[in-house]
């Protein structure tokens, strides 16, 4: 049995991996973030303590009254939130005072750092849920079409330049151009915005991860909520980044994009 604990964010990424852990036998504590998580982490976990995004002290704090030494992030934790109402903690208002740049690099790697100052281990976020992580190659039914497999390519090119600058890990595609690119508002909110533009033709939805050799956070995650934001906005393809994005509810996503014929592929990751 293995003891760690879990910092919860939004989204299904925190419920699969403490369900992960429970048929595994480890016992797992939650810092379940109030403003992003879900109820049901505290069912699942052995114990769950709910803290503002802005108490650093406290999840430091509860860590070493628990004894635990690793801690791995999941679910996402919305960008925007550093610049929402939420008051930060003297150790956060440090930390945050020291950063040249507050895009997610630098914040969660110098929230990273200042737990490794305390003896605490941040570990890869994708540990528990391995066998989600999407393979290369055409991952549903249908293979794109020529003019998709073009928009996807010219995607990729942008979003990488994209995501080594931090500013968002998505664009979306329409006959060649890119339409939307995602910063701070999250890929749904990106493709609802793209669709207002694209006047009725198809999209492509490309998404990519940090050039980082670690998984350690923000890592890429699509499921069928994906699916279904992708079939509002009229997206009939997607590309995501082999071996480093994590595909939630990975069957019932395939099935769900099978049905509705939209294609995902898989790409080995830029370095």
């Amino acid at each position: 049995m293995s003891r760690y604990a879990i910092i919860a964010g939004n989204g299904r990424f925190p419920v699969l991996a403490l369900e992960t852990a429970r048929q595994a036998g480890d016992e797992v504590v939650v810092l379940a973030i109030k403003e992003e998580a879900s109820p049901e982490v505290e069912q699942l976990a052995k114990r769950c303590y709910w803290i503002s995004l802005g108490q650093l002290s406290r999840l430091i704090e509860i860590l070493k009254e628990e004894g635990i030494g690793e801690v791995m992030m999941a679910g996402q934790v919305k960008h925007a939130k550093i610049f929402s109402s939420i008051r930060p903690d003297w150790k956060l208002v440090k930390l945050l005072a020291s950063l040249k740049q507050k895009n997610t690099d630098a914040l969660i790697g110098g929230v990273a750092q200042v737990l490794a100052e305390e003896g605490i281990r941040l570990a890869d976020s994708t540990t528990l849920l391995k066998p989600l992580l999407a393979g290369a190659g055409v991952l549903s039914k249908r293979k794109p079409s020529a003019e998709e497999e073009r928009d996807l390519e010219y995607g990729r090119c942008i979003a990488n330049s994209l995501a080594a600058m931090d500013v968002g890990q998505s664009v979306a595609i329409c006959d060649g151009a890119c339409v939307a690119v995602e910063a701070m508002e999250g890929t749904d909110a990106m493709l609802e915005r793209a669709a207002s533009l694209a006047n009725g033709k198809p999209l492509r939805l490309v998404k990519v991860s940090r050039r980082r050799k670690h998984l350690l956070f923000d890592v890429p995650v699509a499921g069928p909520g994906t699916i279904q934001v992708m079939q509002k906005a009229g997206a009939t393809a997607m590309a995501v980044d082999a071996g480093r994005t994590l595909l939630l509810d990975r069957e019932a996503m395939l099935a769900r994009a099978n049905e509705l014929r939209i294609t995902i592929v898989g790409y080995e990751p830029e370095q």
